[in-house]
């Protein structure tokens, strides 16, 4: 039922997991997709599979954020949908974290969001509107163990979608918050590694949700692709839990 043709998107993080699924979905669906990510190879190979254009980008960058954009309007004409998924994890305390590693995570999570959104907002608003999506986490909303630095980039991103929304609905730019809970990407398996956990172990213990499984990366691009489409009009501001019940 949900039909993007016409649509024109840009994607971060778009070369692995939850970024590359919901490239290709909403290429599916009709949108042309600009891929944007920091692994040229994987970023060209999704890019192939959608049909659309990949621009190397390293979101923390704001050079490369403003390549990024500015491919989005010479091979599509502009953006109508942003999806501001690009994100790392570093597990430690406050009392372990590095000042570099925070650092990093709050450049890669929060200031890739405002970079980005920055650049798109003034042709959104020109052009009547568009659809900004977010990417949070069940640890935006409530706190885990050994992810300080995550917790808080990811609360940043969920407060920073709620004063979006506000600011730039006048535009008839709509800006949601999609929070995915464990999921089966790269970054999962990752955090096991940080952990000193067995990945196969770790991806036992994050099923325990009401539905019984960790995610997959399209459950995540349905809302996505939900979010940047028509039929969801009248939805900003949202903070949407996609993770099985886990927040439940």
């Amino acid at each position: 039922m949900i039909d993007l043709t016409g649509k024109r998107a840009l994607v971060t993080a778009a070369a692995s997991g939850i970024g590359r699924a919901s490239a290709l979905l909403l290429a599916e669906l009709g949108a042309r997709v600009v891929v944007a990510d920091i692994d040229p190879e994987a970023g060209e190979a999704t890019a192939k599979e959608a049909g659309g254009v990949f621009v190397r980008c390293d979101v923390s960058r704001r050079t490369d954020c403003e390549q990024a954009v500015r491919a989005a309007h010479f091979e599509l004409g502009g953006v109508d949908v942003l999806f501001n998924n690009a994100g790392i994890i570093r597990r430690s305390t406050v009392c372990e974290i590095a000042d570099d590693d925070w650092d990093l995570v709050m450049a890669v999570n929060v200031r890739s969001v405002l970079l980005m959104s920055r650049l798109v907002i003034p042709g959104m608003a020109a052009r009547g509107g568009g659809s900004i999506i977010n990417t949070g986490s069940g640890w935006g909303i409530s706190g885990g163990a050994r992810a300080v630095s995550y917790c808080a980039s990811k609360g940043a991103v969920v407060n920073m979608t709620r004063a979006m929304a506000i600011d730039h609905g006048p535009d008839l730019i709509r800006v949601n918050c999609v929070c995915p809970g464990d999921t089966a990407t790269g970054m999962l398996a990752e955090e096991a590694r940080q952990l000193g956990a067995s990945a196969e172990v770790f991806y036992e213990e994050a099923a325990d949700r009401p539905l019984g499984r960790i995610g997959q990366p399209r459950d995540i691009a349905q809302t996505v692709a939900f979010l940047a489409s028509d039929a969801s009009s009248f939805l900003s501001g949202a903070i949407i839990p996609v993770d099985g019940g886990g927040t439940a």
